[in-house]
């Protein structure tokens, strides 16, 4: 097995240091730890963080490439062409069930009759699936009792293990306290704690409950169904998490440096630079968001195009796509929080502290960066998730016109995009819109209610509401 580093798989890792380095700052200061602290007191909020963790944790495993060791004939180590992911060795089995064509979730039968010779004579019915159900002699009679049997046994091993996990936190709960672990459960269930315990154990339950169900059943069964060309779309639809957090992530990092820059210098230099960087963000604002993006993503597909070289397998070059479209979204969306910060300069520069620093000959840069970006921070924090819904969602328009990620690329995006000429024939292939729509709204949904707690935490007009 060789590791493989795709451009985007470093964005995902060097993020992930960042938190851990931002999560050791909270630590060791305490206005930040208080602030982020009230964030997570939330129970709405803990909860949509436990289901965006969740989400996360997805991406983390799909981005760990590899690529798999094969048989050499004179004997030298070689690799396979085929980029795979940690998820994707976790799915194997969804991976490689495929069928001929459409299936319905759940179930034994192709979705479309096709022709076969029976007793000499040409009729058509529909063929049982290769993989889904095959393990049933008598589907008519045995297929509810078996969905119902192996539903029931997934979601019971997903009750053991939130039990267990239940039965931990009140262990521990009640060594810090001194009491019995029942008195701690009891008191975790009435939601008598600094943190919402009890809805976050809630939501694990509800996601461990989801997720054993689905298990037991994707072991014999297509649970969302097949696409087009027989794709497991359980399979499909996990794998376009990572392309919506990277798309989400990347592009709002991309944003924050441009906006939070340009707006710090606009609001407290004023004069011409103000006039200037007003000046652009006005002009871009000017363009039809999707044609600038369709332009700069045609440049970009004529450029990877012809130079197919670079690209050394095709996950290369789908995930180059990827990369620089995480770019144009980054550079073309920065406009609204720069004015945002901009307004909020204006009103800072005026406050007497920074009367007093400049009074006291401090310099511009450490006024800047001491003074005035602190107290924005909590606009960029909140900027930061709102954002990141919004580019999930850009993501996904701009796979409906075409201009999106590459089409061999899961993606929420692709998913309606093929739903939409799904939807329009008959018998309605209903399904894959299903599944991509039901993914995408708690992703996003979660990303919201997580944006409202850190506004609600971070924002001083906010707390006094």
């Amino acid at each position: 097995m060789k590791p493989v580093f795709l451009w985007t798989d470093w964005v995902v890792f060097l993020v992930l240091i960042g938190v851990a380095l931002y999560a050791w700052k909270i630590i060791r200061t305490p206005h930040l730890a208080v602030t982020w602290r009230k964030a997570f007191a939330n129970p709405v909020g803990a909860a949509a963080a436990t289901v965006l963790l969740a989400f996360i944790s997805i991406g983390v495993l799909d981005s760990l490439h590899y690529r798999s060791r094969i048989a050499s004939q004179n004997g030298e180590v070689a690799y396979a062409t085929e980029t795979h992911s940690a998820l994707d060795a976790l799915l194997a089995h969804q991976a490689t069930s495929r069928e001929s064509s459409y299936s319905a979730p759940l179930a034994t039968v192709a979705y479309e009759k096709t022709a076969s010779v029976v007793d000499g004579q040409t009729v058509r019915r529909y063929p049982r699936l290769t993989f889904g159900g095959a393990h049933l002699q008598d589907p008519d009679s045995q297929w509810l009792s078996d969905v119902s049997q192996r539903a029931f046994a997934g979601a019971a091993r997903g009750m053991l293990a939130i039990f267990v996990l239940a039965l931990a936190v009140s262990a521990i709960k009640a060594r810090r306290n001194g009491s019995s672990i029942a008195s701690a459960w009891k008191s975790i269930r009435a939601g008598h704690s600094k943190l919402p315990v009890r809805a976050v154990l809630g939501t694990l339950g509800l996601l461990f409950i989801l997720t054993g169900a689905v298990h037991g059943l994707a072991g014999q069964y297509h649970v969302f169904g097949t696409d087009r060309t027989g794709n497991d779309l359980l399979y499909v639809v996990l794998k376009s998490i990572r392309t919506a957090l990277v798309i989400g992530t990347m592009s709002t990092l991309v944003t924050m440096p441009i906006a939070v820059g340009l707006g710090i210098l606009a609001g407290f230099l004023r004069g011409w630079v103000d006039e200037v960087i007003q000046y652009i963000y006005t002009v871009i604002n000017s363009i039809p968001y999707v044609l600038m993006i369709a332009a700069m993503v045609l440049i970009l597909m004529t450029f990877i195009d012809s130079h197919a070289d670079i690209f050394a397998t095709s996950a290369e070059r789908t995930d180059a796509r990827l990369f620089f479209l995480c770019l144009i979204l980054g550079m073309t969306s920065w406009t609204d929080l720069c004015r945002l910060i901009r307004g909020e300069v204006i009103k800072l520069r005026e406050a007497e502290y920074i009367q007093a620093a400049q009074a006291f000959g401090v310099s511009t840069w450490r006024i800047l960066s001491v003074h005035l970006l602190p107290n924005v921070m909590h606009l960029i924090l909140i900027s930061m998730v709102i954002n990141f819904s919004g580019l999930v969602l850009a993501e996904a328009v701009l796979s409906f016109v075409g201009i999106g990620v590459d089409p061999a690329m899961a993606s929420f995006g692709t998913l309606i995009n093929t739903a939409r000429l799904e939807l329009s024939r008959e018998p309605t292939i209903w399904w894959t819109l299903a599944t991509a729509f039901t993914f995408m709204f708690t992703m996003v949904l979660s990303a919201n209610l997580f944006a409202d707690a850190i506004r609600d935490a971070f924002d001083p007009r906010a707390i006094h509401k």
